[in-house]
């Protein structure tokens, strides 16, 4: 029986193929893993809820142990995944390895995005698809009636919502805090704060030590223009490059709490430094912390899980959370 080979349309190397029958071929990314009743060396547990059919959207939901007496609300964190916008997964297992320690050590119950990725979903889907998951999560504090969901009515508190996310998932977490400045969420639920784990930030200009020559053909910049083409000014979008000339003011950002890390090793790093003096020199009435990790790269807290740096950064995380 002969073998029937699709032709390749074109490639973004290392992270996506796409075949000319419109098929997408994701060559990065950890494995799917099912939720977990309860993970064994954690306790947390996991469940997958759907949060809209029309469009898709999904979550991973976390819960760290608990006693039967302990009845004590927890803070309520919305974590936006990394992986460029086109790659990586809610249900990827470096992230569910990753979110476990995190749920475990900051006692919060979290809210894993599933959201729509490019080539098949060009942004700002990905934007709309977590504004609509945040507004889900807030809708679970009215009393009206509608279906709930158990985890968060009976225990998240709503006065303690937190965002956050790694590389791209740390542009999402800037992007709806910014939404969140000017629109209002459901129950009138306020992002008590926010992390940014090595934000994927770029621009048309060099900034720190970013090299001047080929600047346009860095990696960053070819990202952007391939899961956002039609972007309106480019790598210059303020979505992308929030201390942009014109951008609006971060003193917009809808939330008092702020915690910005960048790994010494990143080539990101000098945009995440940048980003949070501009919010400091902002009329932005919120506390901002930056935290630069030595000797470490890119999300190494998520692909090097086990090392002594990543351990650390996480109780870092969760005593940001607490």
């Amino acid at each position: 029986m002969a073998s029937i080979t699709k032709e390749v349309d074109k490639e973004f190397l290392p992270f996506v193929r796409i075949y000319k029958d419109g098929s997408v071929e994701r060559l990065l990314g950890s494995s799917y893993v099912p939720p977990s009743p309860q993970d064994p060396e954690t306790g947390v547990s996991s469940k997958d809820v759907d949060i809209s059919q029309d469009p898709p959207i999904s979550a991973r939901l976390y819960l760290p142990s608990l006693d039967q007496t302990d009845h004590q609300k927890l803070p309520i964190l919305v974590y936006f995944h990394g992986g460029g916008f086109c790659i990586e997964s809610a249900f990827a297992s470096d992230h569910q390895q990753y979110l476990n320690s995190l749920v475990a050590q900051a006692r919060v119950v979290a809210v894993s995005v599933e959201y729509r990725l490019a080539p098949e979903h060009l942004l700002p889907i990905a934007y709309e698809d977590n504004w609509a998951a945040l507004q889900w999560v807030a809708s679970n504090s009215l009393d009206n009636g509608a279906d709930k969901e158990p985890w968060l009515m009976n225990h998240g508190d709503f006065k303690r919502v937190f965002i956050g996310g790694d590389s791209a998932g740390a542009n999402i977490a800037h992007n709806i805090a910014m939404k969140a400045g000017v629109e209002s969420l459901p129950g009138d639920v306020k992002i008590l704060g926010a992390f940014l784990t090595h934000p994927y930030f770029w621009g048309s200009n060099p900034i720190g030590s970013e090299p001047s020559e080929g600047h346009d053909k860095a990696f960053p910049h070819l990202v952007w223009n391939f899961i956002y083409p039609a972007a309106p000014e480019g790598i210059d979008n303020p979505m992308i490059n929030p201390i942009a000339p014109g951008a609006p003011s971060l003193a917009g950002l809808g939330c008092s709490r702020l915690l910005v890390t960048v790994a010494e090793k990143d080539e990101l790093r000098d945009r995440g430094v940048a980003y949070c003096d501009k919010i400091r020199k902002s009329n932005w009435e919120g506390e901002a912390e930056l935290v630069q990790v030595d000797g470490e790269d890119h999300a190494f807290q998520i692909l090097h899980f086990e090392t002594e740096n990543a351990k650390n950064f996480i109780k870092r995380l969760a005593s940001f959370l607490k």
